[in-house]
């Protein structure tokens, strides 16, 4: 008779505790969300030129959009051409990256000059122009 009691005592025993996975899932979750590299984009439209070379550039870079009103926009906001030196140092800093200028088909060529020569005194390893890619 003990035999048969023990068998009954482990059945009702049977439950799966599954809040350890629950743990696990949410550590996962919380991993993959901070390692994860959000692109970063300029904030505003532009027309961009279409060229023939066009290459694939780097992801981890810097981004500034040139528009044909004449402003230059970082992160989604207007920036001074005077701002765009202490930017570029600043986020040069831990790692040398690239700039990448996504300059309207219209604006002003002295304008896109200036922020060339201001990312280049910053510390950019090199200096790009963002166009579509064109056939051909």
């Amino acid at each position: 008779m003990k035999y048969r009691a023990a068998i009954t005592e482990t059945d009702e025993i049977s439950d799966i505790n599954v809040s350890p996975l629950i743990d696990m899932v949410f550590i996962l979750l919380i991993f993959f969300i901070v390692t994860t590299v959000f692109v970063e984009e300029t904030g505003t439209e532009v027309d961009k030129p279409q060229a023939a070379s066009a290459v694939n550039l780097e992801k981890n870079s810097i981004l500034i959009a040139i528009t044909a009103k004449g402003q230059v926009v970082y992160g989604g906001h207007e920036i001074q051409v005077g701002a765009i030196r202490p930017l570029v140092r600043r986020l040069t800093q831990q790692e040398p990256m690239p700039v990448i200028l996504q300059v309207d088909r219209n604006a002003n060529a002295g304008l896109l000059v200036r922020v060339i020569d201001e990312s280049k005194l910053g510390g950019a390893k090199n200096v790009s122009i963002a166009t579509e890619s064109g056939g051909g």
